[in-house]
């Protein structure tokens, strides 16, 4: 190959990298509206920046718990359906050099009433870096379906029986979409690989208020 065309290639190359990030810069922008459409419907607040304040007001949960250059943004908050909601797109950064790798994540979090000991349920074919580092035993339970299709993990065995109670069970069989469902302290929260499409976000909020109506009553009893 003659120099000329090696410069033609390294021309065409920054040329499809720049026409790449504007395009993607143009999809961030779209998403960005969309979701602030959205969150007015939803009778939330809305914000587009970038923070890092999230993930360390609610560093507790593994899932913003990993990796470096941790924010949040595209924020919706505020009360839906009498509770208070907070949903947000998570980006962190795991590796360095070309092993370095960005990832995104829709969280949704939930504010209970009292505090709670850590719980992680997720899909047992999904993505095992939530609650693996816990280093807690999986938790096996009379339904078997549930126990092969299910990994939940909790230092308290007990909490983790009254919290997957027979209507928790069947919900969750009947809704077994791929995200992480966390517990701890007052937050109850909801962790999807990826950012989810608008379309999405109101389906995973109406899933996370059904999910606190079926914790027992009894829970939050003093």
């Amino acid at each position: 190959m003659s120099v000329i065309s090696i410069i033609a290639v390294v021309l065409l190359l920054a040329g499809l990298a720049v026409g790449c990030g504007i395009w993607s810069g143009k999809l961030a922008r779209k998403r960005e509206a969309d979701l602030a459409r959205l969150a007015g419907l939803l009778g939330l607040e809305f914000s587009g920046a970038k923070t890092s304040n999230i993930p360390h007001r609610f560093q507790f949960l593994d899932g913003l718990a990993q990796g470096s250059n941790r924010y949040a943004y595209n924020i919706m908050s505020g009360r839906y359906e009498g509770r208070g909601v907070m949903l947000f797109d998570y980006h962190f950064t795991t590796g360095s050099g070309k092993s370095r790798r960005d990832h995104n994540i829709s969280f949704f979090i939930l504010s209970l009433e009292r505090s709670f000991p850590e719980l992680i349920i997720q899909p047992e074919d999904f993505w095992s870096k939530f609650g693996q580092a816990m280093g807690f035993d999986d938790i096996n339970f009379e339904h078997h379906t549930f126990s092969r299709k299910f990994c939940v993990r909790a230092k308290d065995k007990k909490f983790a029986y009254d919290f997957c109670n027979a209507r928790m069970i069947e919900y969750l069989l009947q809704n077994n979409r791929a995200a992480v469902i966390e517990v701890e302290k007052s937050a109850l929260a909801l962790a999807f690989e990826g950012c989810l499409a608008p379309v999405s976000i109101p389906i995973n909020l109406q899933r996370l208020i059904r999910i606190r109506s079926l914790m027992p009553a009894y829970l939050f009893a003093d």
